[in-house]
């Protein structure tokens, strides 16, 4: 009974054995015999063979290439055998072609080249199989080895992809996670405004929030944008929420311009400020404050977000909120170890947003 080596041994059937790689196998099966042909001559010379003796190496080279391509074709029809079988198989073969290799190799010394020294009997035209043998076993492994690595290649290619393809719509769920949050309470506050009577205000917002989301829907949720195209992104999102909040709420901007070349995931500080508004400005008569800072440090970028709220253990404003988890878990799909996201409490009051990323530019 066969046993596949993978899920579906077709595509790699097509990969390992289709035109693209015939070139390869020419290649890779002349380079060897010659090469063994040019060992054998350098041998004999060595040890003072006839001159003539090379003529005998052309024709063991030219034997052993041709009597090789049968057992590539049995080989490959034994693909997916069980191992144990197809080692059994790549035994006998070679006993096989190595008799049949040597009785042709010693009928050419003895019939053509020095007839004067042929044995008597048809038996001594037998000689030295065992050392045709490993030879041609020898072949055998290295086919079976070049195939097999390259078909651990396709697997890890494939693996690699099924990953990226992976880790690519992880990223874009966790994106768009985020856009029916904002548009939930975006279009309450529009529905309030209109209720009240206050359809100029009503108005800016909806124009502030098509902006937004053309913006949003247009960037790739995977690609990674410049800090200032990230920066004039927050720029429209907060004047949605100023029309929202009005004088109660104040944002200041610490962005230094080697930092603005920096590349962040997009709509990464987003969530953060998001949050900073629910827990620090929303719950506050008076309102509150954000800071927005971004600076570069050595061969890392520094991003910081805070607010003067009522900080962690403090009632509603100890909670991380979907946003937070969410850009956590996308900072760890796109860097690994490499990156620092923390939290920690702001004085006077307040919460404070740290993340650490590897410091890029565009090339």
């Amino acid at each position: 009974m066969k046993r596949s080596l993978v899920d579906d041994p077709r595509d790699v059937g097509r990969a390992l054995f289709g035109p693209r790689h015939e070139s390869y196998f020419w290649l890779l099966h002349t380079a060897g015999w010659l090469s063994y042909g040019v060992l054998f001559w350098i041998s004999n010379y060595l040890a003072g063979s006839p001159g003539r003796y090379w003529i005998h190496i052309m024709f063991l080279c030219t034997s052993g290439w041709l009597l090789s391509l049968p057992l590539r074709y049995l080989y490959r029809r034994i693909w997916n055998f069980k191992p144990r079988t197809i080692v059994v198989i790549i035994i006998l073969a070679s006993m096989v072609a190595g008799a049949i290799w040597q009785f042709g190799r010693n009928f050419f010394f003895y019939a053509v080249l020095y007839p004067s020294r042929a044995p008597d009997a048809w038996s001594g035209y037998y000689g030295y199989v065992v050392a045709s043998v490993p030879i041609l076993a020898a072949w055998s492994c290295l086919y079976f080895g070049i195939k097999y690595y390259r078909m651990l290649q396709l697997l890890n290619e494939k693996a690699l992809k099924a990953a990226n393809a992976a880790q690519q719509a992880q990223l874009r769920a966790l994106r768009y996670q985020l856009n029916p949050h904002f548009l939930f309470n975006t279009l309450n506050a529009i529905s309030t405004l209109i209720m009240v009577k206050e359809n100029d205000t009503a108005n800016r917002m909806v124009g502030g929030l098509a902006e937004f989301l053309r913006y949003s829907l247009e960037i790739d949720p995977i690609r990674r944008v410049p800090l200032e195209q990230e920066v004039r992104a927050l720029e429209k999102y907060l004047a949605i929420e100023e029309v929202r909040f009005s004088d109660r709420l104040k944002v200041h901007w610490q962005i230094e311009p080697e930092a603005r070349m920096a590349l962040v995931p997009s709509l990464i500080l987003q969530p953060l400020i998001e949050n900073a508004i629910k827990y620090g400005v929303a719950g506050q008569i008076k309102g509150g404050n954000i800071w927005i800072l971004g600076k570069r440090f050595g061969s890392d970028l520094l991003l910081e977000i805070s607010d003067d709220g009522p900080g962690l253990g403090q009632g509603k404003s100890s909670s991380t909120g979907v946003g937070l988890a969410n850009t956590k878990e996308r900072l760890e799909t796109l860097y690994g170890e490499d990156f620092a996201f923390t939290l920690s409490s702001r004085e006077p009051s307040g919460l404070t947003v740290n993340i650490r990323i590897p410091y890029q530019t565009e090339e």
